[in-house]
């Protein structure tokens, strides 16, 4: 399962937190297989294409809440993948973004699917989420430096916690993101996010599941600031066949 489907579709977690054993990579193993999962996150491919819809709830403190429509489309080529973002207030599309996924290659992110941003431009809010435009490409999993620090059982589920390490992280952006990676599915169960002093900036979870055509999928994903107190939550429109 590619890394970003799996935020969409991934087995049912159970909230339950157990007692776990953790075991703890040695520095080279660390770095070797932390490269092997990074690629393997990175390489994997939709099987078809992918349209899905639902609603953006940005909370910031103080201020009302808003509710935004998205749609998200995957196009599947031979050679690579490509995902379009588009948020919309009825008829009027407010922002609009792709990023192309390749196989061997940086990620390509473009507004308005047709200006191709820079590298190190791509922290820029989708819609005035907290999503960042490099969170919903997940390009942390591109950095130069990803460490597979230790295994883990994570709300009951059997998981590699990897470390990546961003050396030069742009104004505001991130120096490094730890994400528990489920070994069944290849879905991020959590990420936690910091900042270039080393302070958590931002939590991914998945927080609510929905059964459909007998397959549990993923309804909602949340991505806080834990310094500002903002959050948004991408609600999915699950539908069955």
């Amino acid at each position: 399962m590619n890394a970003w489907r799996a935020w969409l579709t991934m087995s049912l977690l159970l909230v339950t937190v157990s007692v776990y054993a953790v075991t703890t990579n040695d520095p080279v193993t660390a770095e070797r297989e932390g490269r092997e999962l990074a690629k393997q996150l990175r390489n994997a491919k939709p099987s078809a294409n992918l349209t899905n819809s639902g609603s953006i709830v940005i909370r910031v403190p103080k201020q009302p809440r808003q509710t935004i429509s998205f749609n998200a489309r995957i196009i599947v080529t031979e050679t690579n993948w490509i995902s379009f973002y588009d948020a919309l207030n009825g008829a009027t599309n407010l922002a609009r973004f792709s990023v192309e996924h390749l196989a061997d290659g940086p990620n390509r992110y473009r507004l308005d699917c047709a200006n191709l941003l820079e590298t190190g431009k791509t922290t820029l809010p989708f819609a005035g989420s907290e999503f960042w435009l490099s969170d919903l490409g997940l390009e942390f999993f591109h950095w130069p430096i990803q460490l597979l620090i230790r295994r883990e059982i994570k709300r009951s589920n059997a998981c590699s916690v990897l470390e990546s390490r961003n050396p030069s992280p742009p104004p505001g952006g991130y120096s490094r993101v730890v994400s528990w990676i489920d070994n069944d599915t290849g879905g991020i169960l959590l990420a936690e996010a910091y900042d270039a002093k080393g302070k958590l900036l931002k939590e991914f979870r998945p927080t609510e599941f929905e059964k459909i055509n007998g397959e549990w999928q993923l309804q909602e994903m949340e991505i806080e600031n834990v310094q500002t107190g903002a959050r948004s939550t991408l609600v999915f429109d699950l539908k069955p066949e």
